[in-house]
C-alpha cells in the first residue's frame, strides 16, 4: 500500500497532461488517425481483402467526421437550416452507396483537417488572452500596521496596502503611496522599455515590479482591473462578427438549399436528357455535392479576421470587433483631439503676467487655490507650477463652479473669480490684456488661461503643450494612406493654427466646444464616407461614438475601454497607420480568398458537367482550396 500511493502520484500529472494533449489537439490527432486508416484501407483494397477495407474505411468516418457531424447536425438543430457540414457528411455517405470509399473518407479526411486547421487559427487568436490570464497573480501581500499577510486576490479590498516586492507583478491596479520602482508594462501597452513609477502614479494588475519595493494602495476590485478589461475586451472582438462575416453566414443557408436542389435534379435529369447511365448520373451528383459547397468561401473571412484581431491584440491595438477592423479599411478622414492626443496632455506654465497693481505670488496662489478643485489639464499644470514655488501656502476657496469647455467660477475671500479662457472672461477685455500680449503668445502656439475678478482682468498664464514626438510621423504616415487629418481643440484661432502647422495636419478647427466636437464629426461624415475619431475617451466621448470608428488614447484607461471601438493601449499614435494598414491588408486577404474559392467553386462545377472530373480530384479540389484559403488568413498572424 506504501508504494501504491506514489505511484498513483506520479500518474496523475501525465494523465493530466495527455488530457490537455487531446483538449488541445483532438481535431488534428483525430483527423490524422482517419487519413492513417484511410491508407491501411486503400492499401487492403488493392489486396482485394474487401471487408477489412470497408470496415477501416467506417473508422475512419467516425473518427474524423465526428467533430464537423456532430457541429453540423448540432447548428441544423439550432437554427432549423442546413449548413456545409450537413452538406459534406451527405457527400461522403453518397460516394459510399457508390462504392467509392477511398473518395468518400478523403472528403473526411481532409475536411476534418480544414477543422482542425480552423480550430488552430480560433486557438492561436486566443494564446494572448491564455497568456495575460496567466500573468494575473493568485496571491499578494498584504500590509496590516508593520505586520505582512500574505493573501488570495478574491480577498482583497479597496483601500488595502500591498506589498510588491522586486521580480515580482502588481496584484491590482492601484496608486504609489511609498517607495520607487521601474515597472515592465509590456504586458498592457506593449512598451518593452521600463516605466519610473513614483508616489501617486498608477501601477496596473499583471506588470512586474523590475526594481524596488513599493507599496500601492488598491483601487479597483480584482475583477474590474485594466488587466480583466483587456481580456473581456479581445474576447467579445472575437465573438463579434464583421458584415462579411454576417452575410456569407446568412448567404450559406441559402446556397446549401440551392445546391441540394440542383442535386436533387441531377440525380434524374441527365439520365434522360443527356442520356448518362444511372451509376454515372448518380456519381455525377455526388460530385456536385462536394464540388459546389461553399465550404473555402465560409472560411475565406473568419481566419483573417481572428488572426488580425489577434496581431492588433499583440501590438497593443485592441479592436472591439470585427465590424470596426473591416470599417477601418474604408477610412478617408481621421480627426485629432489636440490635448492628449496630438499633444503630450501636460502643458507647462511658460509665462505669468498680472495687472501692475497685482502682486504676482498673491496672485498666483489665489488661482492655484480654486484650480486644484478642477480636473482640467490645464488646471493640474497651473497647481503644479505654483506647487513647484517655494513659500506659497494655498487655501481653501469658499465655492466652486465649474463650466464644461470654458473654465470655472471660484470664490475665494469674499471676492469673485473667473479663470478660463477669452469668451469666458470677455474676449474684447482680454484681447486689449497688456497691450494685446495675448495675441503674441497664442501665435507661438501657447494656450491662454485668464483670470477676471469684480474688476476686470487680472492677468493671464501662458502653457505650452508640447507635440508628441510620433505625432508628426504619424499625420504623415495616414496622410500617405490617402487619409484626410483634422485636428480638433477648443483653443483660440492662433494656438490651433500653430499647432496645426507643427503637426502638419491637412485642416484644424479651433475654439469648438465639447458638445461642438459631435457637430464637426457630422459635417465630416457628410464630406467623407468613413471617418474616425481619435480622443482621450472622457470629453470627446460623445465624439467618439458618431464617428465611424472611435480611437481611444490613454494608456487603457476605463474610459477608454469603454467608450471607443478601438483602443491604443500605449500613447502611441502611429499605432493607428499600423491597424488601418492591418485593416487594409486584411480586406485585400478576405478579397483574394473570396475570389479564389468562387473561382475554384465554378470551374469544378464544370469540370464535373463535361465528366472529365472524378471523385478524388473532385475532393481535393474543394477541400484542397478550403486549407488554402484558411493559410492564406493566417498570415495575419505575423507581424
Amino acid at each position: 500500500m506504501e508504494n501504491a500511493l506514489p505511484k498513483k502520484q506520479e500518474q496523475t500529472p501525465q494523465t493530466s497532461s495527455a488530457v490537455n494533449v487531446l483538449k488541445t489537439h483532438g481535431e488534428l490527432i483525430a483527423a490524422l488517425l482517419s487519413g492513417v486508416l484511410i491508407l491501411a484501407g486503400w492499401l487492403l483494397s488493392k489486396q482485394q481483402d474487401t471487408a477489412v477495407s470497408i470496415t477501416l474505411f467506417v473508422l475512419a468516418y467516425v473518427i474524423g467526421g465526428f467533430a464537423k457531424a456532430k457541429e453540423g447536425i448540432e447548428e441544423t438543430i439550432e437554427n432549423k437550416e442546413l449548413n456545409v457540414e450537413m452538406l459534406m457528411i451527405i457527400a461522403a455517405i453518397g460516394a459510399a452507396v457508390i462504392g467509392y470509399w477511398t473518395e468518400g473518407a478523403m472528403l473526411i479526411f481532409i475536411f476534418a483537417l480544414s477543422g482542425a486547421l480552423e480550430t488552430y487559427t480560433m486557438n492561436k487568436s486566443n494564446r494572448e488572452i491564455s497568456a495575460l490570464m496567466n500573468l494575473q497573480p493568485q496571491e499578494a501581500t498584504r500590509l496590516i500596521g508593520d505586520q505582512e499577510e500574505i493573501v488570495s486576490i478574491s480577498d482583497l479590498q479597496i483601500g488595502d496596502l500591498l506589498l510588491v516586492k522586486p521580480g515580482e507583478r502588481v496584484p491590482s491596479d492601484g496608486i504609489v503611496v511609498s517607495g520607487q520602482t521601474t515597472i515592465d508594462q509590456a504586458a498592457i501597452t506593449g512598451e518593452s522599455v521600463p516605466v519610473l513609477k513614483q508616489l501617486d502614479d498608477e501601477v496596473f494588475a499583471g506588470t512586474v515590479n523590475v526594481k524596488g519595493a513599493i507599496t500601492i494602495k488598491m483601487t479597483k476590485p480584482s475583477a474590474e482591473t485594466l488587466f480583466q478589461k483587456i481580456i473581456q475586451l479581445v474576447q467579445t472582438a472575437q465573438s463579434e462578427k464583421s458584415p462579411s462575416q454576417l452575410f456569407i453566414e446568412r448567404f450559406e443557408g441559402t446556397y446549401v438549399k440551392i445546391v441540394l436542389s440542383v442535386v436533387a435534379v441531377m440525380l434524374f435529369l441527365p439520365h434522360y436528357v443527356l442520356g448518362w447511365s444511372w451509376t454515372e448520373t448518380f456519381y455525377r451528383a455526388m460530385i456536385l455535392l462536394v464540388v459546389a459547397s461553399p465550404c473555402a468561401l465560409v472560411a475565406s473571412i473568419t481566419p483573417a479576421s481572428l488572426s488580425a484581431i489577434s496581431n492588433g491584440a499583440k501590438k497593443g491595438i485592441l479592436f472591439k470587433g470585427g465590424v470596426h477592423l473591416e470599417r477601418l479599411s474604408h477610412l478617408s478622414a481621421i480627426a485629432f483631439d489636440k490635448t492628449g492626443t496630438l499633444t503630450k496632455g501636460k502643458p507647462e506654465v511658460t509665462s505669468v503676467i498680472v495687472r501692475s497693481d497685482i502682486n504676482e505670488q498673491e496672485f498666483l496662489v489665489k488661482i492655484a487655490s480654486i484650480e486644484r478643485q478642477s480636473n482640467h489639464p490645464l488646471a493640474q499644470s497651473i497647481v503644479d507650477f505654483v506647487k513647484n514655488k517655494q513659500e506659497l501656502t494655498l487655501v481653501q476657496p469658499d465655492s466652486l463652479e465649474d463650466v464644461p469647455g470654458y473654465g470655472v467660477i471660484g470664490s475665494l475671500q469674499g471676492d469673485t473669480w473667473k479663470i478660463g479662457k477669452a469668451d469666458f472672461v470677455g474676449k474684447e477685455d482680454a484681447a486689449e490684456f497688456e497691450n494685446g500680449i495675448s495675441s503674441t503668445l497664442a501665435s507661438e502656439g501657447k494656450t491662454i488661461v485668464y483670470a477676471k475678478d469684480q474688476h476686470g482682468i487680472v492677468g493671464l498664464l501662458a502653457l505650452k503643450d508640447v507635440v508628441r514626438t510620433e505625432a508628426v510621423d504619424a499625420v504623415k504616415s495616414l496622410k500617405e494612406q490617402g487619409i484626410h487629418t483634422v485636428m480638433i481643440t477648443g483653443d483660440s484661432e492662433k494656438t490651433a493654427e500653430a499647432i496645426s502647422k507643427e503637426c502638419a495636419v491637412d485642416e484644424y478647427i479651433a475654439e469648438c466646444l465639447p458638445e461642438a466636437k459631435v457637430d464637426k464629426i457630422k459635417a465630416l461624415k457628410e464630406k467623407f464616407p468613413t471617418v474616425s475619431m481619435v480622443g482621450d475617451g472622457i470629453n470627446d466621448a460623445p465624439a467618439l461614438a458618431t464617428a465611424n470608428v472611435g480611437v481611444a488614447m490613454g494608456e487603457g484607461t476605463d474610459v477608454a475601454l469603454e467608450t471607443a471601438d478601438i483602443v491604443l493601449m500605449k500613447n502611441d499614435l502611429s499605432k493607428i497607420s499600423d491597424a488601418v494598414a492591418l485593416s487594409r491588408r486584411m480586406n485585400s486577404i478576405v478579397k483574394q480568398n473570396v475570389i479564389f474559392s468562387i473561382a475554384v467553386i465554378f470551374l469544378l462545377i464544370c469540370s464535373n458537367f463535361f465528366q472529365v472530373l472524378d471523385m478524388p480530384f473532385g475532393v481535393i479540389g474543394h477541400e484542397g482550396s478550403t486549407i488554402l484559403v484558411i493559410l492564406n488568413g493566417l498570415r495575419l498572424l505575423k507581424s
